[in-house]
């Protein structure tokens, strides 16, 4: 099923969770020299116009980034990813939002790698033409021409059957970042599915999992099937922003569930949370669940913040 199409919720309350957690998982993988993989199995189109199109019609960055924007008290954690998304709007005005894609490639050394997987035929070449601007810009900045181009390899294939050939990575470093739609209720089979199959593969590897706490029955239950998978240890982080429409409908709540999270993540969350969920709070109903723990089959269970 193809017909989502992420511009309608760039920089939404979703984006800032993701992305924030995303570059801390990146900078923690870069304080060692070996190089080492990302890789996007929903990369999409890797930046988005908030001015026009899909993203000006939803407005949702309203819930999310635009409430960081002006602020000169924000943490650590979060000022860098403001930053980062100022430093593609250099008219100081928030025209454009950054993917995950580019998220990565702005935190990336010249020796790490990015494999990106997008299967969308619209996004998919939009992602390209977007990477393919970037190495021209780093050509006029005095970079080595195709430095870039050989560190990206974008594949418009289905991600979950693609994976399986990248791992283990060469320098069995690496962090897999899996963010679909959830449009159809299999996606979240694929997930824990495909997930099994990576940690056999590549046990070491750190995996980050972003959801929609929704109230399907498949949203519901999909932590506790992730919080059994055979990895080393586990984080699981919700942000939400208010309380549910009456209705059902709309998105105020999602999730970040990461195996083999570094030490460093759950600290971190502990003191940003509180402040994000402050910043972004849409009314009383706004809150946030931080825990970890080691698989369920083999431990005493989740530790809760």
């Amino acid at each position: 099923m193809l017909s989502y199409r992420h511009a309608f919720h760039a920089g939404n309350h979703a984006d800032v969770l993701k992305h924030v957690v995303l570059i801390q998982l990146l900078r923690y993988l870069g304080q060692k020299d070996t190089p080492y993989m990302y890789i996007d199995t929903h990369a999409g189109a890797g930046v988005y116009a908030l001015d026009t199109g899909y993203a000006d019609k939803s407005r949702e960055y309203e819930t999310g980034i635009a409430r960081l924007w002006e602020r000169d008290d924000l943490p650590p954690p979060l000022a860098e990813y403001v930053q980062l998304v100022k430093d593609m709007n250099p008219s100081g005005k928030m025209r454009y939002y950054p993917g995950s894609p580019y998220c990565a490639e702005r935190i990336a050394r010249e020796q790490d790698r990015l494999r990106l997987f997008e299967l969308h035929p619209s996004d998919s070449k939009i992602l390209e033409e977007n990477f393919r601007k970037l190495e021209a810009h780093a050509a006029a900045q005095g970079e080595r021409a195709g430095a870039r181009g050989k560190r990206v390899m974008i594949t418009k294939a289905d991600s979950f059957s693609g994976l399986k050939a990248l791992l283990p990575p060469p320098s069995r470093r690496g962090l897999v970042l899996i963010d679909p739609p959830y449009e159809v209720k299999d996606d979240y089979r694929q997930v824990k599915n495909t997930l099994a199959d990576a940690l056999i593969r590549f046990a070491t590897g750190t995996y980050a999992v972003w959801y929609p706490v929704l109230q399907r029955m498949e949203s519901r239950e999909f932590p506790a099937k992730l919080k059994r998978l055979p990895c080393k240890d586990w984080l699981h982080v919700t942000l939400s922003i208010g309380t549910p429409a009456p209705d059902g409908f709309g998105l105020h709540s999602s999730g970040m569930f990461v195996l083999n999270p570094p030490w460093t993540l759950e600290p971190m969350l502990r003191e940003l949370m509180p402040f994000l969920v402050k910043a972004l709070a849409r009314d009383d109903g706004a809150r946030f669940t931080l825990e970890t723990g080691t698989p369920i089959a083999s431990s005493q269970g989740p530790r809760r913040a």
